[in-house]
């Protein structure tokens, strides 16, 4: 998640056996450009995690391709549904095994009812030797039928919007995606959009 102006399996997992009502599951991914909330990262970037999920506690790590090496998101929580709302909390560190950015730690929270959802995160970014600086990212999204739109961005010590129009859809066990994003000037330099294309795949492992 690196600004231009903006593996971790804890010992949770260990708190849950495999059961029936456990799952286990990888996933690997392919996008044209890595953009993240936003913000580019890399052109044609591969990615892979691996997700344990019991009675809506999940941990879980993914792994992508940044260029000058690799980005480690590590993360755990609980999502689920109280009537027809659904919620989820949890934590997510951002982790790079190169000099690309540094770490981002935050706290994250997502309500949704029908086609309309929120989301926001709470964090801070350790900034290499410069003053740890604080950030909320927010977000809203609305979805049907594969299609969605997504408005979001940044305040406290980051800055900027973006707007994110897309459709996913699955074929032949395999997910597709298209996204075009707009993001302004606070966010890259300058404003500038990016069509994106992505293929994914997850598998059960238990």
């Amino acid at each position: 998640m690196k600004f231009r102006s903006t593996t971790l399996l804890t010992p949770i997992a260990l708190l849950f056996s495999l059961n029936a009502s456990a799952e286990l599951s990888a996933n690997v991914g392919w996008v044209s450009e890595y953009i993240y909330r936003g913000i580019p990262q890399q052109t044609s970037s591969a990615s892979a995690g691996i997700d344990f999920d019991q009675n809506g506690f999940y941990v879980g790590a993914w792994g992508a391709d940044v260029g000058d090496g690799l980005e480690v998101d590590g993360y755990f929580g609980w999502a689920g549904e109280v009537g027809d709302v659904s919620i989820s909390g949890g934590f997510t560190g951002y982790y790079y095994t190169g000099d690309f950015d540094d770490t981002y730690q935050e706290l994250n929270f997502s309500a949704g009812y029908g086609i309309a959802s929120a989301e926001v995160a709470v964090g801070e970014y350790e900034n290499f030797a410069g003053p740890t600086q604080d950030y909320t990212y927010y977000a809203l999204t609305l979805e049907k039928e594969g299609f969605y739109g997504k408005y979001a961005g940044f305040s406290q010590d980051f800055a900027g919007n973006y707007l994110e129009l897309g459709y996913g859809a699955e074929l032949e066990s395999f997910d597709l995606s298209v996204a075009l994003i707009l993001s302004d000037k606070d966010l890259v330099g300058d404003k500038d959009e990016a069509l994106v294309f992505g293929i994914s795949k997850s598998f059960q492992l238990d």
